[in-house]
């Protein structure tokens, strides 16, 4: 296999996991949502907070929150060795402590290869202007 195949595969197995990642949120699959994470993962939040993996899988074993649809598509994927950066699209729709919500971002992932699987080590999304319209 030339190194071009195995690129192209690399991005593949970094979106199927990519596309776990949005089944576990909509499905507020914790355990899921736990091993996709790296110890490390660290989320830059829209208002430009810092929150980690604990804070992050705590506040969906809330209860406040429920989706009634999540995607992401429009993926542009750069591989480094066992390194392998996302840019995407999000957009989802539900409620959050009370309130609807129906979003939608560009968003970037960092995912990194260990003991044979990908994790997500940093992620940041941007929402996009007129979201939810």
């Amino acid at each position: 296999m030339n190194n071009n195949q195995r690129v192209k595969e690399i991005i593949q197995e970094v979106i199927q996991v990519e596309q776990e990642w949005v089944e576990a949120h909509r499905r507020l699959d914790i355990a899921a949502l736990d091993r996709l994470m790296a110890e490390e993962y660290k989320h830059v939040k829209s208002d430009g907070t810092v929150a980690g993996k604990a804070e992050d899988l705590a506040s969906y074993q809330t209860g406040d929150r429920y989706w009634d649809f999540a995607q992401s598509d429009e993926y542009d994927v750069q591989v480094h060795g066992h390194t392998a950066v996302l840019i995407g699209r999000w957009r989802a729709r539900g409620v959050n402590a009370g309130q609807r919500f129906d979003y939608a971002a560009r968003f970037i992932s960092v995912y990194v290869k260990r003991d044979g699987r990908w994790q997500v080590v940093v992620a940041q999304s941007t929402p996009l202007p007129g979201a939810g319209e």
